[in-house]
This record gives C-alpha cells, structure tokens and sequence, in this order.
C-alpha cells in the first residue's frame, strides 16, 4: 500500500513538472513551424521566453512571411517587437505589398511602423488612393469679388517618403494656397466662374506633394460659389473712415474759429478799457488846464459848443426806428 501512494505521488510530481515544463517550453508551437516549414530551434523558443517576447506572435508571423515567400527572419521580427513595433501589421503589410507588385523591404516597413504611421494603411493607399475633401476656402479676385471654392484632392501614398513627409493637414494647406493664388490673380470672379479647372492646373503645376508623403493624381473642385462683395464693403468702409476723419478736422477749425473770436473779443475789450481809462484823464486834464491858465473859460465854452453841435448832427444823421414801426429817417 505503502509503494502505492509513493509511485502517486511520484506519477503527481511528474505531471506537474512536465505541466510546468511543456507550458514554458513551446513544444506546440515548435512542432507547428516544423509542420509549416519554418525552421527554429527549441532553445530560440525558450531565450523568447526569457526576453519577454511572446514566442505564438513571432512563430505565426514567420509562418505567415514563409507562405507568402518573403525572407523575415527570427531575429528582425524580435528586434522590432522590442522596439515597440507592430509585428502583425508590419508582416501584413509586407504580404500586401508583394502581392500589389510594391517594393517595400522590411527596414522600410518597420522604420515606418515606428514612426507612427499606420504602414498596411499606406500600401492599401498605394494600391487604391485615397480622395481628401478640403474645407471651404474663400479667396478674392481683383474686381473684390469674393470666391468660395472645395476640392477634391486625390492622393496616393508614396512609401519612400513616408518617414518624415508631411501629412494630409499639408496637403489641405498647399490647396487653400494655390486657390487663393489662382482667384486673387484673376481680373474677375466671372473667370473663375467659368474656368474652375484654372485651379486644378494651377495647383498642379505648383508641386504641391514636394516634401509629404503623398503624391497628388489629381485635384477637381467640387463646388465654387459666390460671396460677398468685399471690395465694395471695403470702399464703404474707406469713405466712412475719411467721412469721420472730415469731421474731425472740421470740428478742430470750428474750435480753432471759436477761440480765436474770444481773443479778439478780449482784445477788442481791452482796447474799450483803454479808451475809457483814457477818456476818463480828460477832465482831469482840462481841470489841470484850467488852473494853469492854459485854457481860458471862452476856449472851454467854445469846446463845449463845438461837442454839443457834433452831437446834435450826429443825432439828425442817425435814423430813428419807432416801436413796432419801420425805420425813419429824422427830419
């Protein structure tokens, strides 16, 4: 009974240990890649186990590259899982690209999975390009009309530029730019109007995918309205801006009028005080005369005589206006 329990518990031990053994050592996915044609050792399966690398992901993609025949090795893939690379999407798009007659090595595809973009994406770009729709751009001719264009830009990814190329946002730009290049040096909006291919030459001829990671087949606008008229709400703006600046320098002469009449009217005051100081020193004067014996009583009484006569002529020259009644003259 003894032996019994002891061959158990040994029978125990061994399963447990051949369950650890079999669950860290990949005997199933080895015996898959030999089924498979893919050569790799046992002991590469364990060091991926010690690397941290998940041996299922690098031996399916490696069955995955030897059935479509291209040349990936262990250690590429490794390398690019460290990384922080996508594996499955690079393998992907490696397939499709040699299924699409593309040129695409696996450098250049792991180099642009790790820059970010989306690299199975770019070659089904590359094999069906795709249609950006820009925004609506407003732009000006010369007669101030104003133009309201989108187009259609159809592009297709190009691979050799797409580690450090510009992105659609470019693309977008460099369109705005060219219909706006093309409307404000058109004479009148009525050309654009008619000729809206005027633009999708213009944009053309410009080079516009020079430096993205696209290249532009080619540009349709979609739609070309009409806007407002921004010339004339211009001029009106200019004339109202004259209209106040007009009004100010009137009003600066009328305040420069204004103060120059209260200076004259000061002055003209103080030339009626000086007459009046002065008018008021001539009796004073006759007086001081007087009693020098400079003026005799018949030279005063003549005087007298001479102002009462001038004042009696002026007053028949003046005329007189009755109350409520016309003027009249003083007989």
């Amino acid at each position: 009974m003894t032996t019994l329990i002891s061959i158990a518990i040994i029978l125990v031990i061994g399963l447990v240990a051949l369950t650890i053994l079999f669950s860290f050592i990949p005997v199933g996915l080895w015996i898959s890649a030999m089924a498979a044609g893919v050569r790799i050792g046992m002991f590469t399966l364990v060091g991926m186990r010690f690397r941290r690398v998940p041996p299922s992901l690098i031996v399916n993609n490696l069955i995955k590259s030897s059935k479509a025949g291209l040349p990936v090795s262990s250690n590429q893939l490794e390398a690019h899982f460290l990384a922080g690379g996508n594996v499955d999407r690079v393998v992907n798009s490696l397939i499709a690209a040699e299924r699409a007659n593309i040129p695409l090595a696996f450098e250049r595809a792991a180099a642009i999975d790790l820059a970010g973009r989306n690299v199975l994406e770019a070659v089904q770009m590359s094999v069906n390009p795709r249609v950006i729709e820009t925004p609506v751009i407003a732009a000006m001719a010369k007669n101030g009309i104003e133009v309201r264009a989108r187009a259609r830009v159809t592009v297709r990814a190009n691979l050799d530029r797409l580690v450090g190329g510009a992105g659609e946002e470019t693309i977008i730009a460099r369109v705005g730019e060219g219909i706006v290049t093309t409307c404000g040096s058109s004479e009148s909006h009525k050309e654009v109007l008619e000729n809206p291919d005027l633009i999708s030459r213009t944009v053309l001829s410009k080079g516009l995918d020079a430096g993205t990671a696209f290249e532009i087949l080619s540009i349709d606008i979609a739609d070309v309205d009409v806007g407002r008229n921004i010339g004339a709400q211009l001029q009106t703006d200019q004339a109202e801006a004259d209209k106040r600046i007009a009004q100010a320098k009137a009003e600066e002469r009328r305040a420069l009028a204004v103060a120059r009449e209260q200076e004259m009217k000061a002055a003209v005051q103080e030339q009626r005080a000086k007459v009046v100081e002065a008018e008021a020193e001539v009796p004073k004067a006759m007086a001081q005369a007087l009693r020098e014996g400079k003026l005799g009583v018949m030279d005063y009484y003549n005087m007298q005589n001479i102002i009462a006569d001038t004042s009696m002529r002026q007053s028949i020259s003046k005329p007189e206006q009755s109350p409520g009644g016309p003027i009249t003259d003083k007989k």
